[in-house]
């Protein structure tokens, strides 16, 4: 086991991760952060959870009510638990192991104020496949595809909720198009580049439930700065809380 214990950075909390399976990068750092403005006292649902990085940043940053991770690799979800164990958080972090297909069988629909979401990435048999099972998972649409993800969402939040995402650029078609089949509108989008002067090589939505149309692009975030340090915007992230 290449198990290890790492330190958020925010309100002394830790996260256990294991090194030959999938750890957290900055996009779950990137969609907490954007997902914290969520309103005091939410029910907020994270759909794919992995070791339970989002809701254990929510938890700090936020204060909102209860939030359910959801996450079909029993390894991953021991992880979670036992993150949620070592940080106390037992009573507003709950881990589900079980298919983002089946979240019904927990909680019933229109449940929830808010889902965040940090969905694998590509396509079914694209991009690398050399690679651990669960890196697969995590990474290749292989048990539920983008449009699963958006409708589970719709089904989960109450009327006016809040959907938060992360995604990569070239998917934005096929994401938009799932929102507005499921009439969850995109109400805002922020690119996110490495630096100035890069194509964005990520995406933060949000998305509302039964909203009216209208669309607010926020400037784009920027990871690095030329001389190759973090930008005073992450440099934020990363040090709230210390």
């Amino acid at each position: 086991m290449n198990e290890r214990i790492d330190d958020l950075g925010v309100k002394n909390l830790k996260i256990i991760q294991n090194k030959d399976w999938f750890c957290f990068g900055i996009d779950a750092v990137l969609l907490a952060n954007y997902a914290k403005k969520i309103k005091k006292n939410s029910y907020v649902l994270d759909l794919g959870t992995g070791t339970g990085i989002i809701p254990i940043l929510l938890c700090g940053k936020t204060q909102l009510k209860k939030i359910v991770g959801i996450e079909i690799q029993k390894q991953v979800c021991d992880m979670a638990k036992r993150s949620i164990a070592y940080n106390k958080l037992e009573e507003r972090f709950e881990i589900i192991c079980d298919d983002i297909l089946n979240i019904e069988k927990y909680y019933p629909k229109q449940t929830f104020d808010v889902v965040v979401t940090n969905p694998p990435y590509k396509k079914q048999g694209t991009g690398m496949t050399n690679m651990s099972e669960n890196k697969k998972i995590s990474r290749h649409e292989i048990t539920a595809n983008i449009e699963d993800f958006i409708k589970t969402a719709k089904d989960m939040l109450k009327d006016k909720g809040e959907l938060y995402m992360v995604h990569h650029p070239e998917r934005l078609v096929d994401i938009f198009s799932s929102m507005r089949k499921y009439k969850v509108e995109p109400k805002e989008i922020r690119f996110v580049c490495s630096k100035e002067g890069e194509i964005p090589k990520l995406v933060l939505i949000k998305g509302i439930k039964n909203a009216s149309p209208f669309l607010k692009i926020i400037p784009n975030l920027y990871i690095y700065q030329k001389n190759g340090e973090y930008t005073q915007e992450i440099k934020d992230m990363y040090e709230e809380g210390k």
